[in-house]
């Protein structure tokens, strides 16, 4: 494939976008070459500004779950357009699209909508910290929960610690608040309890993790986890940004049976407009200006066009739920065929599916954390996906991030995916 026109446009935008790129993993840095730039998607498929078509198994990291282009979001999106791209005024869509998340969340009674996942996620533990008047939080090391201050907080070293900032330009003083705690090991998150002085607030959490590879959560550690939160008064936080509407109509309450106190959704609810939303029982609710004193507020939030986007989105995964059955099938068939192909030449690979999330490592045993995950050969991963890439597949340019099935993807293309997984290794270990 010839990428010339992607490589001039990735020098004029280097000097005018700082690393080229409005979202840093963009940049191909970890998988090595330039990114390719594209024109359009057709359904399944992207296409670059050079004319070459891809399998998309990105899919906007997320949102596409019925793929690019649906013809009825793209009707929504079409009709509210005409009626006004923003208004900063209520509309009866923000409405109908917090009744449909109302109806299909039992952990949900009210709703608010922001602009972004990283919105959604900061608005959550703010109104955890002022209903419980408690200042620290824990997160889990390998779970990325947006880029808010308190969130960007280096990893432990395998135990439940104090939080250090990860990025300059974040005060150790806005993560001071922020506690460590190990993916997958309730010990660790015992540690945190016993070591914050001022008690938790909440502990916020990814119940099926997607941004250090899948790995999803043992029930038997979200059970611990909810029972500890609990015990201590704290409220426990589901990032289901990613992993809601994707592992199933209800995320992974639709599979599990631990109940959080606050969720966070985003990508599908907009079906890839920009959007995020937060939800939980009324009391808590209650605390939000205007009802009560804890403040959130944008100037976009429950922008028009993005609830058009998302309610047609949302209604048509409600009205057709057996799609879910046939999304997870074709993930599995991937990562099978993944498996064999790297069986086949002796390379070693794990894999996993979560309804129509999927995800693999170039490791020996099985990842549960981010230590774990760490362990994998992402060099092997950057050469696998550049070879990928030739042959018309688009797969996330890091190992530490999930695939997508949308319901446009057919069995031939998951088929020709494998194909191209199968010669790829066998040219890389020739």
């Amino acid at each position: 494939m010839s990428y010339n026109k992607s490589e001039v446009a990735f020098k004029e935008a280097y000097e005018v976008i700082p690393g080229g790129v409005d979202s840093p993993v963009r940049a191909f840095s970890s998988v090595g070459g330039t990114p390719v730039f594209i024109e359009r998607g057709e359904g399944g498929y992207l296409v670059d500004i050079d004319g070459n078509k891809y399998i998309d198994f990105v899919q906007s990291w997320g949102p596409l779950i019925l793929g690019h282009c649906d013809a009825d979001v793209e009707s929504a999106v079409i009709e509210a357009v005409k009626k006004g791209l923003s208004f900063g005024a209520p509309t009866l869509t923000e409405t109908d699209l917090a009744t449909e998340i109302v109806d299909m969340f039992d952990s949900i009674e009210k709703v608010r909508f922001v602009s972004s996942g990283t919105e959604a996620v900061m608005s959550a533990i703010r109104l955890a910290r002022g209903y419980t008047k408690r200042d620290d939080f824990i997160k889990f090391t390998g779970c990325y929960h947006g880029h808010a201050d308190s969130l960007l907080v280096q990893a432990g070293s395998g135990m439940a610690t104090f939080g250090s900032p990860s990025s300059p330009g974040v005060p150790a003083d806005l993560t001071k608040h922020t506690l460590l705690a190990t993916y997958n090991d309730i010990e660790s998150v015992k540690k945190c309890f016993e070591q914050s002085e001022g008690g938790i607030s909440s502990v916020i959490i990814e119940p099926i993790a997607g941004n250090m590879g899948l790995v999803p959560a043992d029930e038997e550690f979200l059970e611990e986890l909810r029972a500890l939160c609990d015990e201590h008064g704290a409220l426990l936080i589901f990032d289901e940004v990613m992993s809601g509407f994707r592992a199933s109509l209800k995320g992974y309450q639709g599979v599990g049976s631990v109940k959080p106190d606050i969720v966070t959704l985003g990508k599908v609810i907009g079906a890839g407009m920009p959007v995020g939303a937060f939800g939980t029982r009324k009391e808590i609710m209650a605390e939000l200006s205007p009802e009560g004193p804890i403040y959130q507020a944008g100037t976009l939030s429950g922008n028009p066009v993005a609830m058009a986007a998302g309610l047609a989105s949302l209604k048509k995964l409600k009205s057709n739920p057996e799609i879910y059955a046939t999304l997870e099938r074709r993930a599995k068939r991937l990562m099978e065929g993944f498996k064999e192909a790297a069986d086949a030449v002796g390379v070693p690979m794990v894999t996993d599916v979560r309804g129509s999330m999927f995800g693999f490592f170039f490791s020996d045993k099985p990842v549960k954390n981010f230590d774990d995950a760490l362990e994998n050969d992402s060099e092997l991963f950057g050469k696998f996906h550049g070879k990928m890439l030739e042959k018309g597949v688009y797969l996330a340019c890091s190992s530490y991030e999930t695939g997508f099935i949308s319901t446009v993807t057919t069995d031939e293309m998951i088929e020709e995916a494998i194909l191209a997984a199968k010669t790829s290794l066998q040219e890389l270990t020739a």
